[in-house]
């Protein structure tokens, strides 16, 4: 079923052990655009821990008009693949959180505390990639006066944000938003644009965490050549205040 690693694909070793934690993938099954069931959630955990991950964050969407997924559909994606792991008697840790679309009523998630953190309290948001969330400074107000830490997933992914220089990023760390690129955009997988702004982010130092975006197994194979990408995995080690290495996550 599984055909990445029967083509002549690039050699496997731990290049990523020293993040430690994958804190934004779409692993848990059947509840996103991600691993459509535990079968494959397992395939994919398995072959990351051979490029050096330790654990996993998963963070399904929570986009009210297409994955509505509140913290009892995504604790139940959870549960089943915890199940399916322990009656293939694997021990691999994951928890959960989730992957917000800052869209029309986000606000009212944050008031009503149907929020889901990973770690203590960082929440990753996102937005459209053809249009700015109108309020996403609010939203980033919002959620620090909740107490949340916010981290804004793959800004080097938002093309309306190219034709200001990196005015509109710095207003966003500016406000308290912390920020996460997704690793294959330093490959160049999403195109040449986003693979400059996400270097632009890391010069400036404005980049906290590390994610894979892992949705399927062309992301996987993409996340294996990227492990021998000697140039890519130069800039990753620019980041100086890399968080993903001290991620602690619960049990579940």
């Amino acid at each position: 079923m599984f055909s990445i690693f029967r083509r002549s694909a690039p050699k496997v070793f731990p290049a990523f052990e020293f993040i430690g934690v994958d804190m934004h993938n779409h692993l848990l099954p059947g509840i996103d655009d991600g691993s459509p069931n535990a079968e494959t959630s397992q395939m994919l955990m398995q072959r990351m821990l051979e490029l050096g991950y330790s654990s996993f964050s998963c963070s399904p969407h929570v986009i009210s008009d297409i994955h509505p997924n509140t913290p009892a559909t995504i604790a139940a994606a959870a549960a089943e693949l915890q199940q399916h792991l322990q009656q293939e008697s694997l021990a691999i840790p994951f928890h959960y959180a989730a992957e917000y679309m800052v869209n029309y009523d986000f606000d009212e998630l944050v008031n009503n505390k149907q929020i889901l953190s990973f770690g203590k309290n960082y929440v990753l948001i996102e937005m459209s990639y053809a249009v700015e969330s109108p309020n996403i400074r609010e939203a980033v107000f919002a959620l620090i006066m909740k107490g949340y830490q916010p981290v804004l997933a793959h800004p080097e992914r938002y093309p309306y944000y190219f034709n200001h220089s990196l005015r509109e990023y710095e207003k966003l760390v500016d406000g308290g938003c912390e920020m996460q690129i997704n690793m294959l955009s330093l490959g160049g997988y999403y195109g040449p644009p986003q693979k400059e702004y996400a270097q632009k982010l890391i010069d400036r130092g404005w980049v906290n965490w590390l994610g894979t975006d892992l949705h399927h197994e062309r992301h996987l194979e993409a996340l294996t050549k990227l492990a021998n990408d000697k140039k890519a995995l130069r800039y990753m080690d620019k980041i100086k205040q890399l968080r993903n290495p001290t991620l602690s996550l619960p049990a579940l």
